[in-house]
């Protein structure tokens, strides 16, 4: 089994409107990189298939070694001064994300093991 302080962080990201292909070029050009920069190692990423869902939202996990470890990831990333060049200049005709829903996740003992 997974070490057993690893955590999984389940994102949802509800989207303002028309911003769909905004968001998910941030995320493919730049976010996952500098996730990566700061030990947040991606495991998928999913984008609904039926409306009305379908064009605006963005659903994620993230992998942090442990709980404290996520915190301190994400304030790095936040800190970092390419990401907040990359959010502003992706953020230029308005803010692309409305609301973000987070939850952390652990495996479950018979949970298969995720890569």
């Amino acid at each position: 089994m997974e070490n057993s302080t690893v955590v999984y962080e389940l994102r949802v990201y509800h989207i303002e409107p028309g911003k769909q292909a905004d968001l998910l070029n941030r995320f493919r050009d730049d976010t996952n990189r500098i996730f990566a920069k700061h030990g947040m190692k991606s495991v998928a990423y999913w984008t609904p298939i039926d409306e009305p869902a379908k064009s605006n939202t963005l659903i994620y996990i993230l992998q942090h070694p442990s709980r404290e470890a996520a915190t301190a990831n994400w304030k790095f990333f936040q800190d970092d001064p390419e990401w907040k060049t990359v959010k502003a200049k992706s953020e230029a005709n308005g803010k692309l994300v409305t609301k973000i829903d987070s939850t952390f996740l652990r495996l479950t003992d018979f949970s298969p093991s995720l890569p």
